[in-house]
Order: structure tokens, then C-alpha cells, then sequence
């Protein structure tokens, strides 16, 4: 691993990279060419734009494959800004950037002199240099937001006039996160045989933990319902479950003072979800500052097609919604959470449809398609569910059992064993299509010697959601 110091540089292997800042940190990204200008807003990826051609943000992690950059594309420079807009980084913890490359191995890491009063920073590039890519870390600060970044670059900002309320003092716009938690996938791993006072939506409790909205939801779940069927969705109700975890995770923000899917004590929105007694086969949330009535909520989460694509996904049944002000400044902080519920046959069809989407993966590379094993799923499911409960993302437990022991205590007999993991992805074709996206968790998708396949799937845990494939030749 190389320790970087502003100026360095390091050559990159070939295959997909991971450029980690943990933190209160939102990252981005801007591909330029050699002029050092983007071609267009597309070339400029962030939380409310999160895709381009060979780069994807997915939470904290920006996932990038420089040959797949579009065409004429010759750098993309690594910017982050503090999660909440306008406090400076001398406020922050200090950013350190990781970068690991296939497999999971660290290639660098990065931790610039502490930025003062700057509010955004340009910490690394990733740069063509002859045949290969580079990555050079930078370390350069700016004191006017990503705007004043974004034109540096040669994207055209336009800046709304600030609506005034009460005379002339303009209201801050509204700042938010739409998420279902930072996605992550484990490299692939095969064996040969070894606060304040809250304010919520009241609900009034209905059988099965749902609830009714009243007149204090000043219509969001009629504005929901109405977005939602514009959009060809079932409507969503009330459930007192999620209210609960909405408002103790939006009172926690207020308290903190910052957006962010985990509060300052390590507990994160899934988290509280689950500790509410609701479970879930998928779930998201819209984590927002700024509005001041639920119907401005909604309108702004309709505004963006991240956060609309959240509020009308059509597999959401339940909602809850609370918000809670920054006893400081008075700021107020939203949590609106979007739920499936669980259930044995609910389970049953999300693993179907991963062994449906990893063979057709085989089919396509000419391979025979894997058989659905019962016994690498218990093993699989088992794994899953640890994960959420021990509270740990790996391959190898804290008891120190690894794949093959877990499929061999659960009365396989196969001589090659092989796992994939991933944690965060909402639905069976996200979590395949990462997967594919990996190499090592494609090798093993894609590895002849494996003839059956075992799939296991939790909700709940810091990211939200964990699944395991256990494959077995």
C-alpha cells in the first residue's frame, strides 16, 4: 500500500477500483478531458446524479473503472464536501481517502493537511498516463461550495433566487440524502475444499402494526399515494413501526446537527427499523433538511429523480415520516422510511429471482445453469442473518468459520465451495448486477466447476441488507 502525500502519485492495476472517505462526507466526481473541462452536467457525478459511464456512487464509496469512462475521457478528480452544506471542514474529522483495487487489496491511502474553512475539497485524480491510469493525490480546498467547483470545470450552475418567508430572510433550500443504505460487496472467496423534541405524523395504531394517517400529516401520505399511482405504484400506509424508527433516527440528526444514515453513536436508520419490531425484505429512506411542512417535503423529494425513484418504487408497502429540529439553529431534519414487509414466501421469490439472474449471467457466458441446493441455502441464509445480528460484514465470522466450514455444517458434500457477499443493494438485480460488475464475485458466477448455488438474504444491520451466494461443485 502506498501512503500518499499531495502531489504523489501511484500507477493503477487494471480492474474496477473503490475510493472510500468515511466520515460526514458527501463524495463526488467530475470527468474532464485533457483540457481539464467536462463535456456536459452528465460528466458530473453526485448524490442526486450518481452514475456516468465506468464510475458509480454508492454511499460513501465511489466505484470507478477508468477504461470504461466515456469516450475522450482523460481524468476524474475525487471532490468531497461536508454532508451538511456550509460547515467548514475545520469542524469535521479529517478526511482520509482509501482506495483498494480487485479482490478488496488497499492500493493507497491519503490523509491531507486538515482544510480550515474550506467547505469543499479536491482530494485526488485518477488520470490517464500511456496505455494505464494513475492516481495522484491533491489535497486542494475551496471556500464556495460545489458550485464554485462545478464552474471551475466548465459546468453552468443557475442558482435560484432564495423563495423569502416573513419579509425579507430567504429560506436555506432543501438539503437531502435518498438512500437505502451505502452498497458493498465482499470479495468473491472460493475454496477447493478447506435531542430535541421530535414531531411526527401521530399514527393511529391498526391491526398488523399499521396505521392511519391524521390531520397533522398535512397530507403527505395523500400527496405520496397520488405521486405513487401517477407513477403506476401501489399506494403506500401509515406503519407505527416505522414512524417510531423515523422519528427516533430524524430526533438523533437534530441532535447531531448533520444528515446521515448512522447517528453519532453508531446506530444507523436500518437499525432502528428493525429494533422497531418491523421486518423487511427491502427498505429505503430520504433523509432531508430544509422543508418546514410535510407537503414541502414531498415536493422536494419529487424534484430529484433519485429521491422520486425512492418515494414511487412500486415493491413499497408501508412509510413512516418525522421531523426534528437542530435545537441550535433551529434547522429541521426529515426522516421518511419506505418498507416491504418480510415473509417466509417474500424470501422464497427474492432468492428465486438471484438464482434466476445469476443463470442467466452462465447461459449468456455459455455456461450450464446452477441448481437450486437446499442445503448451501440454509448455510447461506444462516450467514446472512449473522451478519445482521453479530453486526459484522465478512467471509470469515467472528468464531473464525469461513464458507466450506458453514456449508459442511450444513450437510454439503461438495468438493469445491465458493461465496460471494454484498450488503446495502435493495433488489435482486442490483446486488447481480454488482456482483457482475466485480471481477472476483464474477469469477465465481461465471467459474465451470460450480453445478449448484444456495442463496441467502437479511434485512436489518448497519446497511440494510446482506446477502450471501454459496456455491458448491
Amino acid at each position: 500500500m502506498s501512503e500518499l502525500v499531495p502531489g504523489g502519485n501511484v500507477p493503477l492495476p487494471d480492474g474496477t477500483l473503490t475510493l472510500r472517505v468515511p466520515g460526514p462526507f458527501d463524495v463526488s466526481a467530475l470527468i474532464t478531458d485533457d483540457g481539464g473541462k467536462v463535456r456536459g452536467d452528465g460528466d458530473f457525478v453526485f448524490y442526486n446524479q450518481p452514475g456516468a459511464p465506468g464510475v458509480r456512487l454508492r454511499g460513501e464509496a465511489l466505484i470507478v473503472d477508468p477504461p470504461r469512462l466515456r469516450a475522450g475521457a482523460a481524468r476524474l478528480t475525487v471532490v468531497i464536501s461536508p454532508a451538511d452544506p456550509g460547515t467548514p471542514f475545520g469542524r469535521l474529522p479529517s478526511p482520509v481517502l482509501q482506495v483498494t483495487g480487485p479482490g478488496g487489496r488497499v492500493l493507497a491511502r491519503f490523509a491531507p493537511a486538515r482544510p480550515q474553512r474550506e467547505t469543499v475539497l479536491l482530494l485526488a485524480e485518477i488520470y490517464r498516463r500511456g496505455p494505464g491510469w494513475k492516481l495522484r493525490a491533491l489535497g486542494q480546498g475551496y471556500a464556495d461550495g460545489l458550485a464554485g467547483v462545478a464552474r471551475d470545470f466548465g459546468i453552468e450552475v443557475t442558482e435560484e433566487p432564495a423563495a423569502a418567508t416573513g419579509g425579507s430572510a430567504a429560506r436555506a433550500p432543501a438539503r437531502g440524502r435518498t438512500t437505502a443504505a451505502p452498497a458493498r460487496g465482499g470479495a468473491g472467496v472460493a475454496s477447493g475444499g478447506r435531542g430535541s423534541a421530535p414531531w411526527a405524523a401521530a399514527p393511529t395504531p391498526t391491526p398488523g402494526g399499521g396505521s392511519r394517517a391524521d390531520d397533522r400529516t398535512d397530507g403527505f401520505l395523500d400527496r405520496v399515494n397520488s405521486a405513487r399511482i401517477k407513477a403506476g405504484s401501489p399506494p403506500v400506509s401509515l406503519d407505527a413501526r416505522l414512524m417510531e424508527a423515523a422519528r427516533a433516527h430524524a430526533s438523533a440528526m437534530a441532535v447531531a446537527g448533520r444528515l446521515g444514515s448512522e447517528s453519532p453513536d453508531g446506530v444507523s436508520v436500518h437499525q432502528r427499523v428493525t429494533a422497531s419490531g418491523y421486518a423487511y425484505l427491502t427498505v429505503g429512506e430520504q433523509l432531508v433538511s430544509g422543508p418546514r411542512t410535510p407537503a414541502e417535503f414531498v415536493e422536494y423529494c419529487l424534484s430529484a429523480n433519485r429521491s422520486r425513484l425512492i418515494l414511487c418504487e412500486p415493491r413499497f408497502l408501508h412509510t413512516g415520516l418525522a421531523r426534528a429540529a437542530d435545537p441550535r439553529t433551529g434547522d429541521q431534519y426529515w426522516t421518511a422510511l419506505w418498507a416491504s414487509p418480510f415473509s417466509p414466501a417474500g424470501l422464497a421469490r427474492t432468492a428465486a429471482e438471484v438464482l434466476a439472474l445469476t443463470n442467466a449471467e452462465r447461459t449468456a457466458a455459455g455456461l450450464p445453469p446452477l441448481a437450486d441446493d437446499t442445503l448451501l441455502t440454509t448455510a447461506a441464509q444462516a450467514h446472512s442473518a449473522d451478519m445482521v445480528t453479530r453486526d459484522f460484514y465478512s467471509h470469515t465470522s467472528p468464531d473464525g468459520r469461513e464458507p466450506w466450514h458453514r456449508a459442511t455444517a450444513a450437510g454439503c458434500r461438495h468438493r469445491a465451495v465458493g461465496e460471494n457477499i454484498a450488503c446495502g443493494q435493495r433488489s435482486p438485480a442490483e446486488v447481480v448486477r454488482g456482483w457482475m460488475d466485480s471481477p472476483g464475485h464474477r469469477a465465481n458466477i461465471l467459474k465451470p466447476d460450480f453445478t449448484h448455488l444456495g442463496i441467502g438474504f437479511a434485512g436489518g444491520g448497519r446497511a440494510g441488507t446482506y446477502w450471501t451466494q454459496l456455491f458448491g461443485g
